[in-house]
């Protein structure tokens, strides 16, 4: 798998994205959906990459500098027909691996804290991301899950 650096362009990742936002709004109230759009992927502070196999996109993630020495993880998604084979493992340890060679010490995260966010934090876990309180500009919300790991 090819993990790279994208310019949110290509229509298979738009259309991606569009899935990514489509079921966070199914599944939390709007008030807790904490997704990026597009254009604010285009952000300077954010790092967005794409997952391909060939010609296959398999996934995207993105990391949003919060401070110098503290990123964020935004957007990760697995395309559906990618489901199970280890995608988002390896997002996120390319992740992990770009923001150490970065000399970021601190990676956190907001995920839904209800069922349907289960496999996610169970994955966020076994990479050693430990629930926490609160960062950057979130507030405490009975809906979301907030996570972070020392780098």
């Amino acid at each position: 798998m090819d993990i790279k650096i994208d310019n949110l362009e290509d229509g298979g990742v738009l259309r991606l994205l569009e899935e990514h936002l489509a079921d966070m709004y199914a599944t939390s109230p709007p008030e807790s959906v904490h997704a990026l759009d597009v254009e604010a992927l285009k952000s300077s502070e954010i790092t967005f990459f794409s997952a391909w196999n060939g010609e296959r996109l398999m996934g995207c993630v993105a990391i949003k500098q919060l401070d110098s020495k503290h990123v964020e993880l935004k957007s990760m998604r697995t395309a559906n027909e990618a489901r199970q084979l280890g995608v988002a493992s390896q997002l996120l340890q390319h992740v992990i691996d770009v923001s150490v060679q970065e000399g970021y010490q601190r990676m956190s995260l907001e995920t839904g804290s209800d069922d349907y966010f289960l496999a996610a934090r169970n994955l966020y876990e076994k990479f050693g991301f430990r629930s926490c309180g609160p960062f950057s500009v979130y507030e405490l919300d009975p809906h979301s899950q907030f996570m972070n790991k020392n780098l």
